[in-house]
């Protein structure tokens, strides 16, 4: 189709600015119609019908688990790896597999079992180490993957390719995908928060693993922290009130109008958007963040560390207040996991701090009719050798990082429960049925989003980008 006007000025002898002005109110109404409409093609839809498919889940919390949790010690049960606690890791199983420059370099490779008990728990006998007692009580609510695997062996490549789709910095995070492809419900909450297990050891946590890459600035995750500003800079300073506050926006808002008429630049609308956004979320993030109105039998279900702000159980707590409040898209982070020594103290540790306000999340959202269409995930970026990396002394051991098989599990949000997918061979070492990649873990969380991850997809530098690169395939078996 011809555009209506080629140059600057129209044969009428009117100017493309004074007609944008005039014509379908003004150049603003333009530019929102335009950030609308890509926000459409984004998901490779028009009109109001912005789903590839019927979508299982409204909204995601990802209860990340950074630094690797063992899964031979939390849900990946190996008797025979016990029973051989001690002898040298088989060349079979190694198969001439890489290691990390931690362990790659030493003379021996002793296997290690897990000290810890393994039962079988609910109707569907899942296998849940003692660590877990919690969890334990829900897996029938739980598919379990047992087949993860990925490229990356150490921490930062590892968490990048996890939260990202690839093990490069710079690309967006998932949940600013989401942002971007399913735009927002919520006018008064961003549409994706990341929330911090406060005063954790363990490896750094930056802010480009939430961030929107290439994407507009707009879909990167907005952290909340446990502190008097939940969002920095977003309380007006003292002596400057709300009305104050108003008035100020008010006369930034004339000027960046006056602005737009000489330049036409739409990113402006964007920033006042934005800026509004941030007037909004002075009143409604105290409210979001308080916890104060929550019954008791909320905090006994979540554990006593709920109370305290900044904690693995008060964000989950928040987590589910913030589904409530519409966020499409909830992060936690909970370092801690990288025991390459000391792992019996180490991880005993990590899973008392997690475990109750994990299985917590998932009773709460079923029990307020929440958990079919919230799909919760568990998990960390690889899991854990079963060889003892460094001497071996038979009570105290540590394990090196292990990419070729690692477990995770999702609840909720269209996905079976009380089901197990994929098997690893009697070591732990390698897949040895029905691998899942880190693309297909994607494909199937945009799947049940109603998103087909082939068409999300940003052109940028000459090429159109999407999450699982040129990847992935739905997990369809632990579909509901």
């Amino acid at each position: 189709m011809k555009p209506l006007c080629t140059g600057f000025e129209s044969p009428l002898g009117v100017s493309r600015r004074s007609a944008l002005q005039t014509f379908g109110g003004g150049l603003g109404g333009v530019a929102l119609a335009n950030l609308m409409a890509n926000d459409a093609r984004a998901a490779g839809v028009s009109g109001l019908d912005k789903f590839h498919h019927r979508p299982k889940a409204k909204r995601v919390i990802f209860l990340f688990q950074s630094g690797g949790p063992s899964q031979i010690d939390l849900f990946d049960h190996k008797p025979r790896l016990v029973a051989e606690t001690g002898q040298e890791l088989p060349d079979s199983v190694r198969k001439g597999q890489r290691l990390t420059g931690m362990s790659g370099n030493q003379a021996s490779l002793p296997l290690v079992g897990s000290p810890f008990k393994f039962a079988q728990h609910g109707q569907s006998g899942a296998w849940v180490s003692e660590l877990m007692p919690h969890t334990s009580k829900v897996v029938d609510d739980i598919t379990f993957v047992k087949s993860m695997y990925t490229e990356a062996i150490n921490h930062g490549p590892g968490v990048t390719f996890m939260q990202t789709g690839s093990q490069f910095p710079g690309r967006p995070s998932m949940g600013a995908w989401l942002s971007y492809g399913l735009g927002t419900s919520n006018e008064n909450l961003p549409n994706f928060v990341v929330l911090v297990t406060k005063n954790k050891g363990g490896q750094p946590l930056v802010s480009r693993l939430w961030g929107s890459g290439f994407l507009p600035g707009k879909h990167a995750g907005v952290r909340f922290r446990a502190d008097k500003d939940a969002v920095l800079y977003l309380n007006s300073p003292d002596g400057v009130d709300k009305g104050a506050r108003r008035k100020m926006l008010d006369r930034l808002n004339e000027l960046h109008q006056y602005q737009l008429e000489k330049s036409g630049d739409v990113a402006l609308e964007t920033r006042i958007a934005q800026y509004e956004m941030s007037y909004r979320m002075q009143a409604s993030i105290p409210e979001a963040t308080s916890i104060d109105d929550e019954p008791e039998a909320i905090f006994k279900l979540y554990g006593e560390d709920a109370k305290t702000p900044g904690t693995f159980a008060a964000n989950c707590l928040m987590a589910r207040r913030l589904a409530e409040k519409g966020v499409q898209f909830i992060q936690l982070y909970h370092p801690g996991w990288d025991q390459h020594g000391g792992l019996p103290g180490g991880i005993k540790r990590q899973a008392n701090e997690t475990d109750q306000a994990s299985a917590a999340l998932i009773t709460d959202l079923k029990q307020r009719g929440m958990l079919d269409d919230t799909l919760v995930v568990w998990g960390g970026e690889f899991g854990r050798t079963n060889y003892c990396q460094g001497k071996f002394n038979g009570t105290n051991f540590g394990r090196d990082h292990h990419p070729r098989c690692f477990t995770m599990w999702m609840a909720g949000g269209g996905v079976k429960g009380g089901y197990t997918h994929g098997e690893t061979d009697e070591y732990s070492y390698n897949v040895q049925q029905d691998g899942v990649h880190i693309h297909d873990f994607h494909a199937t969380i945009l799947h049940m989003l109603g998103v087909d991850h082939e068409r999300l997809t940003h052109r940028y530098q000459g090429r159109y980008f999407r999450l699982t690169d040129v990847h992935g395939h739905v997990v369809k078996p632990i579909l509901a």
